[in-house]
């Protein structure tokens, strides 16, 4: 008998670490997935994102889901509000590829699609104040990328010169971030 998986897409939340079990060696107070809903044993992110990152995340009881996601065949969309107005040079060097540090070795980031995006963003994100304007001008930028090296998007932005202030991942091969923050959707398969 096959044993029955199950899918969930959500929103995850800033400040949500996107794990089940807290594997720090401090006790902590660490907001997880799992206070989100009631996963099945077994349920596992598919690709994570940090703490300070925010929007679309697939989960998963099974294993080939999981690593046919995080192929380089399905992109993964970000919004990105970056320090600064960032330039059409910027972004013609991050649609290039930027040298970064993985694992303490230099990694030139695979070509990707980047583009400005005039205003801010229509998603169904909570407004959060980053920083106070006094600090300078803020952009966003669209970056969709097909690989995903720990932190890449930030280390991306920061190589051109505009540190990541917020990320938010808006999109997973066809699916599209319109869920409500931290809502949980089942379905019976992912649309990548």
């Amino acid at each position: 008998m096959q044993k029955e998986h199950h899918h969930y897409i959500i929103h995850k939340p800033y400040g949500y670490l996107s794990q089940f079990i807290y594997e720090g060696k401090r006790k902590s107070r660490k907001k997880l997935l799992g206070e989100l809903n009631d996963f099945p044993k077994g349920t596992m992110a598919i690709g994570r994102l940090d703490e300070d990152s925010e929007g679309l995340l697939f989960l998963t009881t099974n294993g080939m889901t999981s690593h046919e996601v995080r192929s380089k065949k399905v992109e993964k969309e970000y919004y990105v509000q970056v320090d600064g107005i960032i330039t059409k040079d910027a972004i013609e060097k991050l649609k290039k590829g930027v040298e970064i540090g993985f694992k303490g070795i230099k990694y030139i980031t695979k070509p990707c699609k980047a583009s400005l995006i005039i205003g801010n963003p229509k998603l169904p994100i909570a407004d959060r104040k980053i920083r106070d304007e006094r600090h300078g001008p803020k952009s966003w930028a669209s970056i969709t990328v097909s690989e995903g090296k720990f932190r890449q998007v930030r280390k991306m932005t920061a190589a051109v010169g505009f540190p990541t202030l917020r990320l938010i991942r808006v999109r997973i091969g066809n699916t599209k971030l319109q869920l409500s923050f931290g809502e949980v959707l089942k379905v019976a398969s992912f649309n990548i």
